[in-house]
């Protein structure tokens, strides 16, 4: 293939399409770059498999540690399972991707993008979403792209394109917008409590280099004379369909205006409904008659058609009516119920969070410094110290499949609600401990993602985490025909799986701090999207107050179960003398007082017990060791041994000097156990520090308000 070179600039950060240099036997292949970061995208189809009834599309990214000149870690010596980020970025990938693709297409596609090199200053994922859709233009697969995605950034009051690492830490605004010719089709945002306008703003600002990406593919593939291939859908029987269609059409109609019927008693009458007015009549016809030989050839037509025509009358009906399946209008919420404190306080905090047949349980679980998650990766971030994890167990929608690892949809689900409750929780100084939510799934009928939100605003509350505001949720939805448009409020399971919108939408009341929209149309146009984002928002504030009803503020205490921190900083210098040779020093403070203590490497230490005089030992002993002593101070100190010419004094704890027997008194002494004896506390002043470090101690010339002083601080628990 010829090869072609093409820059697109966005205020001087440029981002670079390489064709036709690497992979030559994959469908399509391109290497998307900007500043030192290197990603290799390629999309590959092949012959589809027997029976396959949905589009078999795979995206998969991988990261290789030698794009950031390291070598892993471990027996190996080899990348092993991927990191959460890893695997969120394929979904990155997938979710613009996925409704540009013609869903009737069977044959099995694959994305492959591929960090090759990474300067730590350019994310790749954005890079590897606009590769992706060149790749697939390339491939020749049919598609409704191009489509491309940027990152933007807040930084003071200005919107930036693309933005470092260190923009994104430092601004207030990490937004991914993806889109297509035919509007936005994928919004990811975290934002430090943006107001909605904000957010709608910095959308606009990014769709605009959405297009400007958009442009640039388009006069790749004509300077290469590649067309975007039309291929007309597999005919379908319309025998069978208007068949169908007669006999379920009123039934269907009648289930879906029941709305006091629950979820479990509408699944059952449109069951009733297929089986007896579909399956049953074809079993009766004759084998050789065309509707029963076209069943026999595609056994999953019935069912596809069933839902295809059960799908289009429940649109109908919100088109016309603006009354939904459960007989709510289009912005009203389900009822919302909360509970904390469920669990004993062993676990550290509870919460329970009800959406009509939601059910979300989040723990809050604290734990100390050490119990940070490293990360592995190529990016700047080395650890966590705040981790959101989300179960979603079979039995949470009525159904047993084998329990297995969490899947791309858990590790998505999880880090969504991680991102809309980090920038409420309290800074590392003021609230030390590493936390950790666990949301479990308990039933499902729609966005248990952000049920996981407000049930770990609950737990946090519960477990006494300092929050700086509650934040809750809410999912909307779309039902969109031609130039008809409905939006949904708090979205049930059946209208995410019929609609054409999935918009997660989580902040305080002061503003947005999650976004996640995913499409299965090929584009919304900004104004939907914003109506969109301001309808959540009277639906978000409504669950806060429900939620707040239950618990207003967090709790003063934390668990008795939970640990106590204490801290103090030391010289990054005397970490070495806490922790020993070996870990001897530290690991018998922690056997002498049962404590644990994590050290960082500017030298914060940090003493975790659940018992206070345990930690406060620990505490003064850590202090005493790594305080500096100047000669003249004055302490009262403990014998702790006796030699011949002199005596040894714990002066502070782990810290001990020598009395030399010619400082013992103001006389001759003839021997040191004529003056003092192990265990006696006496008061002692450092004489000096010799080049060796050995302190030297004497109880000679010692004024009495130095020894008043020093007995005061004895008494008190203090060091001087």
């Amino acid at each position: 293939m010829q090869e072609i070179d093409k820059s697109i600039s966005f205020d001087g950060r440029d981002i670079r399409l390489k064709i036709g240099l690497l992979a030559p036997q994959a469908g399509g292949a391109l290497l998307v770059e900007s500043g030192d970061t290197s990603v290799l995208v390629t999309a590959t189809r092949a012959e589809g498999r027997p029976g396959i009834d949905f589009l078999p599309l795979l995206v998969d990214y991988e990261e290789r540690l030698y794009a950031g000149g390291r070598i892993p870690g471990g027996f190996l010596r080899r990348e092993g399972r991927p990191p959460d980020r890893v695997t969120l970025t394929s979904r990155l990938i997938d979710r613009p991707l996925r409704p540009l693709i013609p869903g009737w297409i069977r044959d099995d596609i694959q994305i492959v993008a591929t960090t090759l090199s990474m300067d730590e200053q350019v994310p790749p994922d954005v890079l590897a979403v606009t590769g992706a859709s060149v790749a697939v233009l390339l491939a020749r697969i049919p598609f409704y792209g191009p489509m491309a995605a940027v990152r933007v950034g807040l930084v003071g009051d200005d919107f930036i394109i693309n933005p470092t690492y260190k923009e994104i830490r430092n601004g207030d605004l990490d937004l991914v917008v993806a889109g297509s010719p035919q509007g936005v089709v994928m919004v990811e945002a975290g934002a430090n409590e943006l107001p909605e306008h904000d957010v709608i703003e910095a959308i606009d600002f990014g769709y605009e280099a959405v297009m400007d990406l958009i442009k640039a593919q388009t006069e790749i593939m004509q300077e290469l004379g590649i067309e975007n291939p039309i291929e007309e859908p597999p005919p379908e029987d319309p025998t069978l369909i208007e068949f169908i269609q007669e006999r379920v059409t009123e039934p269907v109609k009648k289930v879906l205006g029941q709305f006091e019927l629950t979820k479990d008693e509408r699944d059952a009458a449109l069951d009733v409904i297929k089986e007896e007015q579909i399956v049953s009549a074809i079993a009766l016809m004759p084998e050789d008659d065309p509707i029963s030989l076209f069943n026999t050839e595609n056994p999953k037509a019935v069912g596809m058609i069933f839902k295809d025509i059960t799908k289009k009358l429940m649109r109908q009906q919100i088109l016309s009516e603006g009354v939904r399946v459960d007989g709510r209008n289009l912005d009203q919420v389900r009822p919302v119920s909360c509970r904390v404190g469920l669990l004993p306080k062993r676990v550290h905090g509870s919460g329970l969070f009800n959406r009509g047949l939601t059910q979300v349980l989040s723990i809050a679980t604290l734990g100390t410094p050490g119990d940070a998650q490293d990360l592995d990766d190529l990016h700047p971030q080395d650890e966590k110290r705040y981790m959101h994890h989300y179960n979603f167990p079979p039995y949470s929608v009525g159904e047993t499949r084998p329990m297995r690892s969490p899947g791309r949809r858990e590790i998505g689900h999880g880090a969504l609600a991680e991102r809309a409750l980090l920038p409420v929780l309290p800074s590392k100084e003021q609230f030390p401990y590493v936390i950790r939510i666990v949301s479990e799934v308990l039933s499902s009928n729609g966005s248990t993602s952000m049920g996981s939100v407000c049930g770990s605003t609950l737990a946090l509350m519960d477990a006494g985490v300092p929050i700086v505001k509650p934040v809750s949720g809410a999912a909307m939805g779309l039902i969109k025909e031609g130039s008809e448009v409905r939006i949904l409020t708090d979205i049930q399971g059946i209208e995410d799986f019929l609609g054409d919108m999935d918009f997660k939408v989580a902040g305080t009341d002061s503003g947005i701090t999650a976004l996640q929209m995913d499409m299965k149309i090929t584009g919304l146009s900004l104004d939907v999207v914003a109506d969109a984002i301001a309808k959540a928002k009277p639906a978000r504030l409504h669950i806060l107050e429900k939620m707040l009803e239950v618990l207003p503020k967090h709790r003063p205490d934390l668990s008795p179960f939970a640990p106590r921190l204490l801290t103090l900083k030391i010289d990054p210098d005397l970490i070495g003398l806490v922790i020993g040779p070996g870990g001897k020093t530290i690991k018998g403070i922690t056997e002498e007082t049962g404590v644990k203590i994590d050290i960082d490497d500017d030298g914060t230490v940090t003493i975790a017990s659940t018992d206070s005089e345990n930690a406060a030992r620990a505490y003064q002993i850590v202090q005493g060791m790594t305080r500096k002593l100047n000669a003249g101070d004055v302490y009262v100190g403990k014998v702790t041994r006796i030699i011949p010419i002199g005596a040894f004094v714990e002066v502070l704890p782990g810290k001990e000097g020598m009395i030399h027997i010619s400082q013992l008194a103001e006389y001759r002494v003839p021997k040191v156990e004529d003056e003092v004896a192990v265990g006696d506390e006496v008061i002692v002043k450092v004489r000096e520090i010799d080049p060796k470090g050995r302190i030297n101690l004497t109880r000679l010339k010692i004024h009495p308000d130095e020894a008043a002083a020093a007995k005061a601080a004895a008494s008190s628990g203090t060091v001087q």
